[in-house]
């Protein structure tokens, strides 16, 4: 997004991201905290299978891009931080994810450093 995009949002209830063959892409933004993550991490899955289906078949679904921001207490707490790790090293500049931490104590392994902001 930029200053003055508008931009929609929903919390909480029953959603779901089902993009059909000749929709117009769309970027999304994902924000998470703690155990949130777990329907917006079936929703990344199903995008980055979106996009593995794109780049074998042709040009059936245009996707956009995806930012995922995702808070903690600690990197111990991130679930499937792997696995985001995984998928943005899959679809580079696709699929981005921040990750952000409240409560940190300990050092930040070096894998998610360049991915991490807070204490």
């Amino acid at each position: 997004c930029t200053l003055d995009s508008e931009v929609a949002l929903r919390v909480g209830g029953d959603f779901f991201f089902d993009p059909q063959p000749g929709d117009s892409p769309v970027n999304l933004v994902l924000i998470a905290g703690g155990v949130g993550i777990n329907p917006l991490f079936s929703i990344l899955l199903h995008i980055a299978d979106l996009h593995g289906y794109q780049e074998g078949k042709g040009n059936a679904y245009k996707m956009g891009t995806v930012k995922l921001y995702y808070s903690a207490k600690n990197t111990s707490e991130l679930l499937f931080k792997k696995n985001i790790l995984g998928l943005m090293n899959a679809f580079p500049g696709k699929i981005t994810c921040r990750f952000h931490v409240t409560q940190q104590s300990s050092q930040i392994c070096k894998e998610l450093q360049p991915h991490v902001t807070g204490k």
